[in-house]
């Protein structure tokens, strides 16, 4: 199975110190992948150290991906640890403002497009740039079931994850002619601390669970596998996919 196999791959994930990017970040670290970690706590240092233990290296970069210069210092910082290089690239970062369509306010609108569709936008682009001298590279967004759809209390973020699901489409068309794949994932209900507030609400949760084949929420682990053959040379001849793991959700 070596076409699956990472080993020496250079991977920078966003958001990758808890949650879904924590998650990434160990599917693509036991595949054999360095992976840097950039995310805006405190503990991205200590999360990189805990999962170096087990293998490859890994590597933390705080840097707060609302502030545009943060990000790029960050993304430089990342790829001078990974050796002056970069092959995967996954845009995981992301956070969420809930209030109804007509009481939400513009700064958390501000914030969250800023954070989840032009952070990954502006990260993609310097990522790209060091691949396109390789013509080989590969490109992870997270996107979302809602990129799908649009829910309820979330204008901001279900606006972000359809913008981040045309973004995927508009690289791809671009990049693909010169070897770089860009993809992306679109989990369904995931039990992170993103969804606190759906898990809490009883009524809002049960009719979740009631729409979802597989009778669960998803986990950080369901993500692995897929991040894996995204990032890996199984998936050459992938480009522009929007791809769901969501238990079903979208096919029912």
């Amino acid at each position: 199975m070596n076409m699956f196999d990472l080993t020496g791959k250079k991977a920078i994930v966003t958001g990758g110190a808890s949650g879904l990017g924590r998650g990434l970040v160990e599917g693509l670290h036991e595949a054999g992948a360095e992976v840097a970690i950039i995310d805006i706590t405190d503990q991205v240092d200590a999360v990189a150290n805990e999962i170096c233990k087990s293998g490859a290296k890994a590597f933390g970069v705080k840097g707060n991906l609302r502030d545009r210069e943060q990000l790029r210092q960050a993304f430089q910082a990342a790829v001078a640890k990974l050796g002056d290089t970069v092959d995967i690239l996954v845009n995981c970062a992301g956070i969420q403002r809930r209030n109804p369509c007509l009481d939400f306010t513009a700064q958390d609108w501000d914030d969250v497009i800023e954070v989840n569709l032009t952070a990954t936008f502006l990260l993609s682009q310097l990522a790209g740039k060091i691949m396109a001298k390789k013509n080989k590279g590969k490109i992870i967004n997270i996107a979302s079931v809602l990129s799908t759809f649009g829910g309820y209390t979330v204008p901001a973020y279900a606006s972000t994850k359809g913008g981040v699901a045309q973004l995927t489409k508009a690289f791809s068309n671009e990049l693909s002619s010169i070897g770089i794949n860009v993809n992306a994932i679109a989990p369904g209900y995931m039990a992170t601390p993103l969804n606190t507030a759906l898990i809490e609400d009883k009524e809002r949760n049960a009719k979740i669970l009631a729409r979802i084949p597989a009778a669960r929420w998803g986990t950080p682990d369901d993500m692995k596998g897929l991040v894996v053959f995204l990032a890996s040379d199984a998936s050459n001849y992938v480009n522009g996919a929007i791809i769901p793991v969501d238990g079903g959700y979208l096919g029912c």
